[in-house]
């Protein structure tokens, strides 16, 4: 993959194809120690025992050798203190940080990109210790409970810790993660009755949520400010039953001229489950006004944006004003070989989090039984259209009929995946590009007209009910 006019298409899919040295062993251990909180810690089976001492194995020779080897072995006699609890929450956090690090360097290896080499400031110390205490002592009944001890008592005392939280900045972080922890919880109460559990999806919002009652752990993120020229690269908008976010992913040109580096611009809204498609747009529009400007193809120029050290951007649309048309393919052939990935914090280093714009081109995309592969100097690399949203033109026949693709490679199900945000193909021998947020900023599409009027009746009937319920 060397031919010198794929310009930023340029990528050693080979490397990602290699396996990953101690990858797998780590993984095992973090599946190992997750079964453990199926059953839970209050009486360890011999079969709980065995995971908490691959927990142990997997980090020996690591300063948390000593005391992941007393909290496992309190663990294991049922006798294990919140403290304990933290530290085995710290290990397998700490394995799933060095697989996100492993799996992250193979991708700057792929991409030749430069990482990021400032260090994430520390977090100020944190206020509400009470709160957090409570926070600890729910997560650590849970533990002991295991998820087929769970029932509707224990669940429900959430609410209270996260009722406390909400108006604490600081405490908001770990606040959202209790409540949405909570609602899954209850959602599949009694747990005895479960035939089946998320184990890795409940283990990691129990670890995380053990850590952020760490003082310090869950304050506001620190920021500094980002001056310069905003280059839109693609949207990327995930839909829950009640909410809705779009991430823009970009390269920040900072005025200075110091090196370009990759950012993220999010905004996240609550939705009735009657918006669905090109109707969300609607909900997360006023809030954004990047959204505008990546269906119209143009930059935006910042001047004192916030920006965090991980590269997110605080956005404020007094910071932010619509600049010079800027093509997002010109973009990622241009300016995104060169761009500094961001750093990532202790916290947020797990595989699942992995999003890294990339730009592929010059590769054979194939179908076979509905899943899209795009093969890349013999080198095969599969493509997630599940994740392409309705609520665009983008869809799974213009990814298989493309030429070039502005994506999010991901790390999923044990190998990287590419998540297309944008494609050039060719539609009645004519070349377009086809984008998943182009329908962000509006659209004369008969399907997304059709789909925004649907959500405009929703909404107007559901604040016409929410009035008349406030006039009572």
């Amino acid at each position: 993959m060397v031919p010198a006019d794929q310009g930023g298409g340029v990528m050693r899919i080979d490397v990602l194809t290699e396996s990953v040295p101690g990858l797998d062993e780590a993984l095992a251990a973090v599946d190992a120690f997750d079964a453990t909180l199926v059953g839970g810690l209050l009486r360890p089976q011999p079969a709980q025992t065995a995971g908490l001492t691959e927990l142990v194995n997997a980090v020996a020779g690591s300063p948390l050798a000593a005391r992941v080897a007393e909290a496992a072995e309190k663990a294991a006699a049922g006798a294990a203190s919140e403290d304990h609890l933290v530290v085995l929450a710290a290990a397998r956090t700490a394995l799933l940080g060095a697989a996100h690090d492993a799996l992250t360097a193979r991708i700057q290896e792929a991409t030749g990109r430069p990482g990021g080499d400032e260090s994430v400031p520390e977090p100020e110390g944190a206020q509400a210790a009470n709160v957090r205490a409570a926070a600890r002592s729910w997560l650590s009944d849970l533990a002991r409970s295991g998820w087929q001890g769970i029932d509707h008592d224990l669940v429900s005392c959430a609410a209270q810790i996260v009722s406390a939280m909400l108006p604490d900045p600081a405490l908001r972080r770990l606040a959202t993660l209790l409540d949405g922890f909570a609602a899954e919880l209850a959602a599949s109460c009694p747990g005895a009755t479960m035939e089946r559990f998320p184990v890795r999806r409940w283990a990691d919002l129990w670890s995380r949520g053990m850590l952020l009652t760490l003082p310090g752990a869950g304050g506001p993120p620190a920021a500094g400010t980002a001056t310069g020229r905003l280059l839109p690269l693609g949207v990327d908008l995930q839909e829950h039953a009640t909410a809705v976010q779009a991430q823009v992913h970009a390269v920040f040109e900072p005025a200075d001229g110091t090196t370009a580096r990759l950012v993220r611009a999010s905004v996240s809204v609550p939705k009735p489950d009657t918006v669905v498609g090109a109707g969300l747009w609607q909900l997360l529009r006023p809030h954004m006004s990047l959204l505008a400007a990546v269906s119209e193809g143009r930059s935006m120029d910042l001047a004192g944006m916030p920006v965090t050290a991980e590269g997110d951007l605080l956005w404020s649309d007094a910071q932010a004003r619509a600049g010079e048309p800027a093509d997002a393919f010109a973009t990622a052939r241009v300016a995104l070989p060169t761009a500094a990935d961001p750093v990532v914090a202790p916290l947020d280093r797990h595989p699942a989090r992995i999003a890294v714009p990339v730009f592929l081109e010059g590769y054979a995309a194939s179908t076979d039984e509905g899943e899209v592969t795009f093969t890349v100097a013999g080198q095969a690399l599969a493509v997630d259209t599940d994740r392409v949203p309705a609520a665009g033109p983008l869809t799974p026949e213009a990814v298989a009929a493309s030429g070039a693709c502005i994506a999010l490679l991901r790390w999923e199900y044990g190998t990287y995946r590419v998540q297309p945000l944008a494609v050039e193909t060719t539609v009645r021998k004519k070349a377009v590009t086809v984008h998943a947020g182009a329908w962000a900023g509006g659209t004369t599409d008969k399907n997304g007209v059709k789909a925004e009027k649907a959500a405009t009746d929703a909404v107007a009937v559901l604040r016409e009910r929410a009035g008349r319920l406030l006039r009572k």
